[in-house]
């Protein structure tokens, strides 16, 4: 069956690359990669091909890059391929039916969430920040709404303190891959039942906005901290020094019983050192390891404490009034 199934594959970041290349290896025809189109990025905003075309005109297989795959044009180049399945990985795009409806088996996902927790377009990086303690990949089968279908199968990994959205990006990408490899012969072979979704356990993950990077220092260390990890390295927290933003790369929490002196209000500066600078919180500090002050590039703290006039005292961000939601 492998030589004759036709898969075509949806996706865009580096998390979907090695879910391309577990089909490869496992000896599937893949006779379509879809992707976004390329991108301008970085400071001189050079335009760049997505990781997934990069990888697929490697492998040799045709590249379409539409702008919506929603429009008449864009299913119709994807109906000439008489694809039996579509496997998709952060594609970014939401399919629309007459998508859905092309291939015999379904169209199915690689999603990183244990779902129903976390549908949209950043998974993990509202599982950090929201402190879960696990976070996994569900494959399911594609519905018309966001993440909303049947679940085929599923992993769970651990969320350890010392891991950011940056590190799980990459360990869910390659455990994704992996239980790909050992669904699609089950799923091919008719012996997988299908479970639904329970929408009333859905949390929604969708991408963040500007707005959601600003750390609020009236919050609680841990919670501080969970999202500074959250959103490294991108796109990165911030807060304001001296009336400019200041990015906060990285952060941990100080051991307890190690941190003493008068209470402060949150955002006040403890003390500066090489090992980090400590910042008072709601109701403990946060030490930040990884800063990037504006205009300059990420450097940890031993580095940016020489010459810096940062001193204890200093307050960072303008705080949102005291009872903030949490």
């Amino acid at each position: 069956m492998k030589d004759t199934l036709r898969i075509v594959f949806m996706g865009t970041p580096d998390f979907a690359v090695p879910s391309l290349q577990a089909l490869l290896e496992e000896g599937y025809q893949v006779v379509l990669a879809v992707t976004q189109p390329d991108r301008p990025k970085g400071r001189k905003r050079i335009l760049t091909p997505p990781p997934v075309k990069e990888e697929a005109l490697r492998a040799g297989i045709p590249v379409f890059q539409p702008e919506r795959l929603r429009r008449e044009e864009a299913v119709r180049h994807v109906a000439e391929y008489k694809p039996d399945l579509i496997v998709t990985a952060a594609f970014g795009q939401i399919l629309p039916k007459a998508v859905l409806e092309l291939p015999r088996y379904g169209c199915i996902n690689v999603h990183a969430s244990l779902l129903p927790k976390y549908r949209g377009g950043a998974p993990i990086h509202h599982a950090v920040m929201a402190g879960e303690k696990e976070t996994g990949v569900t494959i399911m089968y594609m519905a018309e709404g966001i993440d909303t279908g049947d679940m085929i199968s599923r992993v769970a990994i651990p969320i350890r303190d010392e891991d950011n959205t940056g590190i799980l990006f990459d360990k869910l990408a390659r455990e994704g891959a992996e239980l790909l490899r050992r669904t699609l012969p089950e799923l091919l072979a008719g012996r997988i039942q299908a479970e639904p979704q329970n929408h009333g356990e859905a949390i929604l993950a969708p991408n963040i906005r500007r707005e959601d990077e600003i750390v609020d220092w009236n919050r609680p260390a841990r919670t501080v901290f969970n999202h500074i990890r959250g959103l490294s390295p991108w796109p990165v927290a911030y807060t304001t020094w001296n009336g400019e933003n200041f990015k906060l790369w990285a952060a941990r929490l100080p051991e307890a019983g190690k941190i003493s002196g008068t209470p402060a209000q949150p955002g006040t500066v403890l003390a500066v050192e090489d090992q980090g600078i400590l910042v008072m919180a709601q109701d403990g500090p946060v030490l930040l390891t990884e800063v990037q002050p504006a205009g300059k590039k990420a450097m940890p703290v031993s580095q940016f404490r020489l010459g810096s006039p940062m001193k204890p005292g200093d307050v960072l961000g303008v705080c949102p009034a005291k009872g903030t939601s949490e």
